[in-house]
């Protein structure tokens, strides 16, 4: 049984964490968040100790640091500005680490956390979740198997739909959550990445608050993408269907479905890191590359091979029609 540690259990992806660690036969010793809305933990582990405050989290986990209650690992669920800031507390109380993505924001922070690595014997690890998947890992050996030679077209369409809340919370700030692309998209851009290899070209056609699209040519494909907040760019046949989310990945004009089958990833990536087969610091290099690209490129509107539905009208900022963001 190992010793866990959790930043941000009262987070929207915190309950995945708790789930994967009481299933992976582990125990939370101690959790951190700022609100204190984490009744959550009684139904997983209500012995665990939690704290509101960093500086009295950090004061117990160098107390217990050299009892049997050290921590073995830390899992970050924080918001992704402070990831980097999280890890690298983790890594100095002793402990490997467990973060959601992104990893961080930009590829420079990568190349610190690796010597941070070597100062202190201990890991990083990042939830890569779309890599377990059963279909995308299909797909990945149908690609191998294929033709050697063959560019693919591919068209990835993602919208999930998101309130005023949004642009309130830290997830609305670009300098805190990295933008859409960032936020909703990292883990499409690394399992592209994954099956077709390094990006060749990175051209982005519109970015705004509320969507981003563009096209990745990427070894063995080109990847038109559309990513959305808005629930306005949702197709006809979502809002039919009473959706507010939408999830499309068409290669060579087919569907590839891996609609099912997310409930248990985050357990089966604790069950890869806990063998010492979890993804790294290099593994996770491609796709903040991609995302801190689109985030500092200069859009070229519609002009080249662009999805679609980047030809949707454009909205405005949703604070300024609102009487509330005063």
């Amino acid at each position: 049984m190992k010793n866990f540690g959790l930043i941000g259990v009262g987070g929207y992806i915190a309950p995945r964490h708790l789930k994967a660690i009481k299933e992976t036969g582990n125990t939370l010793v101690v959790a951190l968040d700022k609100g204190d809305s984490v009744g959550i933990l009684d139904s997983y582990f209500p012995q665990c100790s939690f704290y509101t405050e960093f500086e009295r989290f950090d004061r117990y986990v160098e107390k217990i640091r050299h009892t049997e209650k050290r921590l073995d690992y830390l899992s970050v669920c924080t918001p992704n500005y402070l990831h980097d800031a999280h890890i690298r507390f983790g890594l100095r109380a002793g402990a490997d680490v467990i973060c959601e993505k992104p990893l961080v924001l930009n590829p420079w922070n990568i190349d610190a956390l690796q010597l941070m690595e070597k100062e202190t014997g201990h890991r990083v690890n990042n939830i890569l979740q779309l890599r377990l998947h059963p279909a995308i890992q299909k797909w990945k050996t149908e690609i191998e198997n294929g033709d050697k030679n063959k560019i693919y077209d591919i068209d990835l369409t993602y919208i999930t739909s998101r309130g005023p809340w949004y642009y309130t919370s830290w997830k609305g700030d670009t300098s805190k959550s990295g933008g859409v692309a960032t936020n909703i998209g990292v883990h499409f851009y690394d399992m592209l990445a994954w099956i077709f290899g390094a990006v060749q070209e990175n051209i982005v056609h519109i970015s705004q608050h509320d969507r981003v699209g563009g096209l990745l040519r990427f070894e063995r494909a080109r990847v038109r993408y559309f990513l959305s907040i808005n629930a306005e760019t949702l197709p006809e046949e979502a809002i039919r269907q009473g959706k507010r989310t939408y999830r499309k990945i068409e290669c060579e004009g087919e569907e590839i479905e891996f609609s099912d089958g997310f409930t248990d990833l985050h357990t089966e990536s604790y069950r890869q890191i806990l063998a010492g087969k979890g993804y790294g610091l290099e593994d996770v290099r491609p796709c903040i590359q991609i995302v801190s690209q689109i985030r500092n490129a200069e859009p070229i509107g519609l002009r080249g091979e662009y999805h679609p539905l980047c030809r949707l009208p454009l909205s405005a900022h949703p604070f300024h029609n609102q009487q509330n963001a005063i």
